[in-house]
């Protein structure tokens, strides 16, 4: 198993997708073309309680959003990182010092000293997955679109 793939368990995603109940967003962007803010509404719409992580912004997707990990004011239960890999350290350091429950870096944001600062103050880490992605894998709304229609057919519409 290689160190990436070590960050990419199975088992520890599910555990991770069934347990959480408040997702903290590091770097959730206001505009709705972004990855950050697609996965956010995705996670709203699926019962998680998101909290946007932005010093530009003062709202993001109707939630307060927060300077920093330090300003949440509530347990963060993952800190979801749209991040450039550099800043990784600082913000595992930052969810180690608020006692997160795990650091989720997406696709493309791998920082070994990120990780290795993380599960050394004891969180669990998942790295280069998103998290939009595996909730659809692993929870069952996976849908050639990217979101769950609620209809079962092969019918399509009109061409009966």
């Amino acid at each position: 198993m290689t160190d990436l793939e070590r960050y990419q368990d199975p088992l520890t995603i599910q555990r991770l997708l069934r347990s959480a109940h408040t997702i903290a967003i590091v770097g959730l962007s206001p505009n709705e073309l972004r990855a950050s803010n697609f996965v956010g509404l995705y996670l709203k719409r699926h019962g998680y309680r998101v909290i946007p992580v932005n010093p530009r912004e003062t709202e993001i997707l109707g939630e307060v959003s927060y300077p920093s990990l330090s300003d949440v004011p509530v347990p963060v239960d993952i800190v979801n990182v749209f991040r450039a890999p550099d800043a990784l350290p600082a913000i595992a350091r930052e969810a180690v010092a608020i006692h997160a429950g795990a650091l989720w870096c997406q696709f493309g944001v791998i920082n070994e000293e990120g990780a290795r600062i993380a599960e050394e103050g004891g969180l669990q880490v998942v790295m280069d997955r998103c998290l939009k992605v595996e909730h659809a894998r692993y929870l069952g709304r996976m849908h050639w679109l990217g979101f769950n229609t609620q209809r079962i057919t092969s019918v399509r519409n009109g061409l009966q």
